[in-house]
């Protein structure tokens, strides 16, 4: 048979780029139902949205006797009052339901036993004290994970809580594992410790690529050894290309010798994308395509099959999933001596590392990419670029650990107002680029300017109303954040009002019935936006504060709001439209808002913030939110204005 040459090697940035760019982001496995208690480490295939509240019902989250608030009012040390129980009070534990009609718990070490009828109180209760109301922890239709999400331990309690008892996610990916070579054998044909024939050799890689595989969320379909033979390995990789596998790996024959039949079989079957790429080990990697599936081709040392299946078949797995591959933690190591390394060639070095005094240096293993056992001494690997010719001992330079997993630095932290489009820009920012993702802090829209100014947020959610001039948020920019050049872009203007019992039993149809006997009031946190454009309102109206029944009363997002007004504890609160559809409430609109993000300007150019924003902008995002109810983000992502400091 005629020798072959690689057909035309490429770097290892152009060959990730030609593979992955034949398989889009929508080619994912499919989807499959699991139960709740064995979903751990599943990816979800769907955002999940709580089925039920948590706690369900009104609960004492204290041991001591349950009272109506408002008739221990008075009670002091010096003024002690007494309760007569099963009329005035009832003994309740931890965890037992609070019945009407009584609102509060007074902790069993306040109440002094006068006889088995009576106790005494020293002190007045609250409304809603020491009581888990319904919807504390968790809130029905809540969004609990976003799509592309990895289930932990955590995780599975929160579903059952929520009332998720099966969730749907992505199937694991197939991936079909072809060992070839006559020279190999199985080692269960052999006893332990049997001297081998020569040219024969054991067969591990198929083994170790499996452990791999199901390391990356994939089930391996480990095949029989193939013997070098063009016309057995596509026979085999027929088998699999018309079953049920989602990715092909053969492993050996896919260097430039005269039997590495591997590139003629995919190039015959499919197409051959790549034959050779500039790194070592790994140099012989085969990428290929044969009827829409990835097959790879790894060359046959273990620490090249290693290595070629970490640039290119993990990264694959993950994709198929939805996610991104967990990126390995990095430090700073001096190497122990020179370290020359060829030109042209990114070259992955495999390390023990160590302190010694203030400074981590790092030792080379041997290079032999058939030594298996610089694979299981390895501490980290030096990457050393293409373009140079190796590094210096006492070189400052950086080592990839294999030990520890990736910190979150892909976390788009946004702090400030609550707003439920933030949960969906989350996961729409997850189904577009699984390895980014958002955190958000409900504070109050002056909490995330404050936030900003102090760098310990990425963007701030803001709709704070300028009294004056009804201008949204640029004032109070100016004056929290006067040192620092921030961009603010629009996220969506929404209808903020009154959320009101199924019904509007009591016939609330405006800010004026708010100072009403008969109406009980929950108020959003001091410093958020909602709470001061209800101020404005109620300054409008010409009714003071202390006026509203439950003023004093604070949440601090508009759920928790919604469900105040749900469990009784209040007849209506402000806040967002959205929030009344999600709990089937009744909502009397105020006004439409301007609610924004800020963005200091410095950071505009990282890719995180960069794809948080274009993900605002697209037509899902918009979609999505429009469908909440109260919204209009037809300017989402629109640069709204720039605020220079000073």
């Amino acid at each position: 048979m005629k020798r072959q040459v690689y057909l035309s090697m490429k770097s290892l940035e152009e060959a990730r780029n030609i593979f992955f760019s034949r398989f889009g982001p929508d080619k994912k496995t499919g989807i499959s139902c699991v139960k709740a208690e064995e979903s751990d480490g599943r990816i979800t295939a769907e955002p999940v949205f709580a089925r039920r509240s948590a706690p369900s019902y009104h609960s004492s989250a204290m041991d001591g006797i349950a009272v109506k608030a408002e008739q221990t009012y008075g009670a002091t040390e010096r003024l002690p009052m007494t309760l007569a129980l099963e009329k005035d009070a009832a003994w309740v534990n931890t965890g037992q339901p609070l019945k009407k009609p009584y609102n509060a718990v007074i902790m069993i070490e306040d109440v002094h036993m006068i006889d088995e009828g009576h106790v005494e109180i020293r002190s007045s209760a609250y409304p809603w004290q020491h009581v888990r109301k319904v919807g504390e922890d968790i809130v029905a239709t809540q969004l609990l994970f976003p799509q592309n999400h990895s289930i932990r331990a955590y995780d599975m309690g929160a579903l059952i809580s929520g009332g998720v008892f099966s969730v749907n996610v992505r199937k694991k990916p197939r991936v079909a594992i072809i060992p070839t070579g006559s020279e190999l054998i199985r080692h269960e044909d052999i006893s332990e410790g049997e001297t081998l024939e020569e040219g024969r050799i054991v067969e591990y890689n198929a083994r170790v690529l499996a452990g791999l595989v199901r390391e990356s969320g994939g089930i391996p379909l480990v095949h029989d050894i193939v013997s070098d033979s063009e016309k057995e390995i596509k026979k085999i990789l027929r088998k699999y290309v018309d079953s049920e596998a989602d990715m092909i790996i053969v492993n050996a024959g896919s260097s430039a010798g005269s039997k590495d039949y591997t590139v003629h079989a995919i190039g015959e079957m499919g197409e051959v994308l790549v034959h050779g790429v500039a790194m070592m080990p790994g140099k012989p990697t085969i990428l290929g395509i044969v009827e829409g599936k990835p097959v790879i081709g790894n060359p046959g040392y273990a620490v090249s099959a290693a290595l070629s299946f970490e640039q290119f078949a993990k990264p694959m797995l993950y994709a198929l999933q939805g996610v991104s591959p967990p990126k390995k933690p990095t430090i700073e190591v001096q190497p122990t001596r020179d370290i020359p390394s060829k030109l042209g060639i990114e070259e992955f070095l495999r390390v023990n590392i160590g302190m010694v005094g203030e400074r981590h240096v790092a030792t080379p293993l041997a290079r032999a990419a058939g030594s298996i056992t610089t694979l299981t001494r390895a501490e980290g690997i030096i990457r050393i670029p293409a373009l140079s010719e190796g590094i210096s001992q006492g070189q400052t330079t950086i080592a990839e650990l294999l030990v520890d997993e990736e910190d979150l630095t892909n976390t788009v932290v946004i702090i400030g107002s609550h707003d439920m489009a933030i949960d969906i820009l989350g996961d729409e920012v997850r189904r577009n680029r699984g390895h980014v993702r958002i955190s958000s802090g409900n504070v109050g829209s002056l909490g995330g300017l404050i936030a900003i100014r102090k760098g310990t947020c990425h963007m701030a959610g803001s709709h704070l109303l300028d009294t004056e001039t009804g201008e949204y948020n640029l004032s109070y920019i100016k004056r929290y954040i006067p040192n620092m050049d921030v961009t603010v872009f629009h996220l969506v203007l929404r209808d903020q009002g009154l959320i009101l019992s199924k019904g509007n039993p009591k016939g609330i149809k405006g800010v004026q019935d708010l100072a009403r006997d008969d109406v009980v009031f929950v108020n959003r946190q001091a410093g958020s936006g909602t709470r001061v454009l209800f101020d404005y309102k109620l300054n409008q109206a010409g009714i003071p504060s202390d006026a509203v029944t439950g003023y004093d009363h604070e949440e601090f997002t508009h759920m928790a709001v919604a469900v105040d007004i749900l469990s009784g504890a209040a007849d209506c609160g402000m806040g967002i439209h959205a929030a009344a559809k999600a709990l089937d409430l009744d909502f009397v609109p105020i006004e439409q808002e301007q609610y924004d993000l800020i963005v200091p300007t410095r950071i505009l150019d990282q890719p995180n913030i960069q794809t948080t924003l274009n993900t605002m902008r697209s037509d899902n995002f918009r979609k999505r939110v429009a469908a909440l109810g109260g919204y209009d983000p037809s300017r989402s992502g629109e640069r709204f204005a720039e605020v220079k400091s000073g």
